[in-house]
Order: C-alpha cells, then sequence, then structure tokens
C-alpha cells in the first residue's frame, strides 16, 4: 500500500474535527447550561445524566450497525462516503429542533434524533482510516484523529463558552455555528476522501451480504478485540465523569462569576494537553509498541484525578485538567491505534464500530452517576462528596483498565502476525 502524507491524513480525520465541535459543545457547554432553565437546582446531575445516558446508548447501538452496513456498502462514490452524507444531512434537522426547543420535551428530541443520524456518518467514518492507511503509519493516522478530536473540543470550549449567553437567548445562533462547522468539515472528508467504486462487490443492490451475516461478529478473528472494547470502556467512564458534571462541580465549589467561560477554560485546557500529547504518543506506539504507553496513560489520569480533589482555585483547576489531558490524550491515541490493528480490514468499519460499545457505553454509564452525585452532595451540603467521589473513581477505573488490557496482545499487522 501506498504512503500516506500529510494533506491526506487531514482530509480522512477532518471530519472528526465537525463531530468533535458539536457533541463537545451539546454535552459541555450547551445542554448543561440550558437545563438549568427548566430544572431545579437540586436535580440538575439527575437530568443532565439520564438525559445524555439515553442517547449514548443509542449511540453505542448505532454506530456498529452503520459501520456493518458500510463494510458491505456498494456505489461509484465507495462504502463510506454515501452513508457519512446521508448522516451529515439528517444532523441539521435535529439541530434545529435543538435550536428552537424551548424546553425538555424539545430538547429531548433534537438530542436523542441526533444521536441516530450522527452515528450514522460516525460508524462508517471510523473504517476511512484503516481502508487507506497502510499498517506501519497506523500510529500516525490515529494520532491525526486523536488530535482532530481534541481541537474540536478546544474550539468548542472556546468558543461556546463565551458565545452562549447566560439566559439562552442566543440557542439558536450557538446551534447555527455548530452546523457551519459540521458541514465544512463533513465537506472536507467526503470530497479529499480517495475512496474507490465498491460497485465491483455485488451485481445488483447496495449490499451483497444477508442481514443476519452481515451483523454477526466472529470474535475468533480478531484475537483479543473483546477485551480491548472492556479496557477502553474502563478508562473512559472515570475520564467521561470529570467532563460530563465538570461545569456543575465548578458552579457548586468555585463559586466564580461565569462557570461556564471556566468550564470551556478547563475543557480547552485538557484538549490542549490531550492534543500535545496525542502526536507525540502517536510516533512512540509506532515505536516501542501500544501498551507502556497505556501504562502511563493510566498513571497520569489517576494523579490528575486525585489532584483535583484537593483543587479549589481555578488555576489548580486547570493544572489538575492539563495532567488528565495529558494521560487521556496517549490513552486515545494508542488505544485507537490497538484498536486498528486487531480489527480485521475486510470488517474494520463493522469492528471499529463496535468501539462505540466502549466510547459511548463509557459515556453513558458515567452520566448514569449523576442522581448518585445528587445524593452525596445533598446529604452533607457544602461538602461535595459526590464530587469526591467522582474523581477517586476516575482514579480507580484508569488504573483496572491496565488489569484489563494485560490479556489483550500488543497488537496485529494486516498479515496477522503480532506486530
Amino acid at each position: 500500500m501506498r504512503k500516506i502524507h500529510v494533506w491526506e491524513f487531514f482530509t480522512l480525520n477532518a471530519y472528526f474535527f465537525g463531530l468533535s465541535y458539536m457533541w463537545n459543545s451539546l454535552h459541555i457547554i450547551l445542554l448543561p447550561a440550558i437545563l438549568l432553565l427548566y430544572v431545579p437546582n437540586e436535580q440538575k446531575n439527575t437530568v443532565l445524566g439520564l438525559l445524555t445516558a439515553a442517547g449514548l446508548v443509542i449511540a453505542m447501538i448505532v454506530q456498529p450497525i452503520a459501520g456493518a452496513v458500510s463494510d458491505q456498502w456498494a456505489s461509484r462514490w465507495g462504502r463510506r462516503r454515501p452513508l457519512i452524507l446521508s448522516g451529515t444531512l439528517l444532523d441539521l434537522v435535529f439541530l434545529a429542533v435543538l435550536g428552537f426547543a424551548g424546553g425538555i420535551p424539545g430538547l429531548a428530541i433534537g438530542y436523542i434524533g441526533l444521536q441516530f443520524t450522527s452515528n450514522t456518518a460516525h460508524g462508517p467514518l471510523q473504517g476511512l482510516l484503516p481502508d487507506r492507511v497502510p499498517s506501519e503509519q497506523l500510529g500516525r493516522g490515529s494520532a491525526w484523529k486523536s488530535a482532530l478530536d481534541m481541537l474540536g473540543l478546544i474550539a468548542a470550549s472556546l468558543l461556546m463558552g463565551r458565545f452562549l449567553l447566560v439566559d439562552g437567548s442566543n440557542l439558536p445562533a450557538s446551534i447555527a455555528v455548530v452546523a457551519v462547522v459540521l458541514i465544512v468539515s463533513a465537506v472536507i472528508t467526503l470530497i479529499g476522501s480517495r475512496e474507490e467504486d465498491s460497485r465491483h462487490q455485488v451485481a445488483t443492490g447496495p449490499l451483497h451480504l444477508p442481514v443476519s451475516e452481515m451483523f454477526r461478529v466472529d470474535w475468533k478473528s480478531a484475537p483479543g478485540f473483546a477485551g480491548l472494547i472492556f479496557s477502553r470502556f474502563v478508562f473512559l467512564a472515570g475520564v467521561y465523569g470529570v467532563q460530563a458534571f465538570a461545569q456543575y462541580f465548578i458552579r457548586d465549589t468555585l463559586g466564580v462569576a461565569d462557570p461556564v467561560a471556566l468550564t470551556g477554560d478547563l475543557m480547552a485546557v485538557i484538549a490542549v494537553s490531550l492534543t500535545a500529547f496525542a502526536f507525540g504518543s502517536g510516533w512512540l506506539c509506532d515505536r516501542f509498541g501500544r501498551k507502556p504507553l497505556h501504562a502511563a496513560a493510566a498513571i497520569l489520569v489517576a494523579l490528575g484525578s486525585l489532584l483535583m480533589i484537593l483543587a479549589h482555585s481555578p488555576s489548580a483547576v486547570l493544572f489538575c485538567g492539563s495532567i488528565i489531558g495529558a494521560g487521556a490524550g496517549v490513552f486515545i491515541t494508542c488505544n485507537w491505534a490497538l484498536a486498528t490493528d486487531l480489527a480485521p480490514q475486510a470488517e474494520a468499519g463493522k469492528f471499529l464500530g463496535l468501539t462505540n460499545l466502549a466510547t459511548a457505553g463509557a459515556a453513558a454509564f458515567s452520566r448514569m452517576t449523576g442522581p448518585a452525585l445528587d445524593w452525596l452532595n445533598n446529604l452533607r451540603p457544602g461538602q461535595s462528596l459526590g464530587y469526591t467521589a467522582l474523581f477517586i473513581s476516575s482514579a480507580v477505573f484508569a488504573l483496572l483498565a491496565l488489569v484489563v488490557l494485560a490479556r489483550v496482545p500488543q497488537g496485529y499487522r494486516r498479515t496477522g502476525k503480532p506486530g
């Protein structure tokens, strides 16, 4: 396979920036702030957690299904791009619903619908990288994916944290900005990705396998992949918990004048740190292997999470966030490289879509802790017991992921031999 250069790495991964910008704008800035207009303060973690958990369960289901469908899709534009395009166009409908929601029912319909349509595009998108990138460059390709993911987080945090008004009156304009970023990034990937005509796979029709066979997962064809998914779930469950409830932690414990802006700054610091370490760790995990970098990542996240318990000022919170971001950057890059190593190339869309069982599953699981956080915080008002438990669990989960990862192979190249 030919060598991939910088521009193609960028175009293959550009849409990850748009997806990251959209979901981080919603999950970190827009939804937590807008929900405060409609729910009692004592129930904010509960409502936010349950609403986003429901959407993420849908993402767990839809993304691997869409990836599996794209593995078998036949068109002159390739396997992945037709579904990426259709999912993106439908995203715009539900973004409009969110922009003019006016209450909890509208927010729920827009958010849940967006999970369906966005993951219809996201599953096939993940198949582009292993389709087009040779195994010896997958670490660098994964670094590009992680970096653009995090640049989306940085941009969403800094822009939306300052653009959204406290009373939510400019929500439609905020959603419009999200839609523009999503469209531009999608166009770059759709035009720049050099997919081949896939119609030779079938005589007629878009698919050439029965539905039952298309969605059957042969775990034996990818030794260690199930363990990889579980290790990813465990690690991200802790990190996503910190991310999900960061705005309410800042509101309740620091007493700053603009908690939305500080939350944006915190997410930006995490993302900058994550991006910087993502690029370096991509090269390192290609050179030294995937597992040593996973261990370094777990230690960094555990340290940053425990220090967050002692953080009582904005600067201390930002410092701890930078440590968590560094660990998350190393983990996400090397874990994705290991996933692309282990996934069978012929079914890359399906198997890489299955990683969303861990990614969205961890996000959903972490948000389901919202009721427990409210209960602990209300048990002894002013002591923030819920947030202390949140940070301790983040550290424990990071280290537990290493135990799970111990039985996963170091990595397999496309030949099927250990890499």
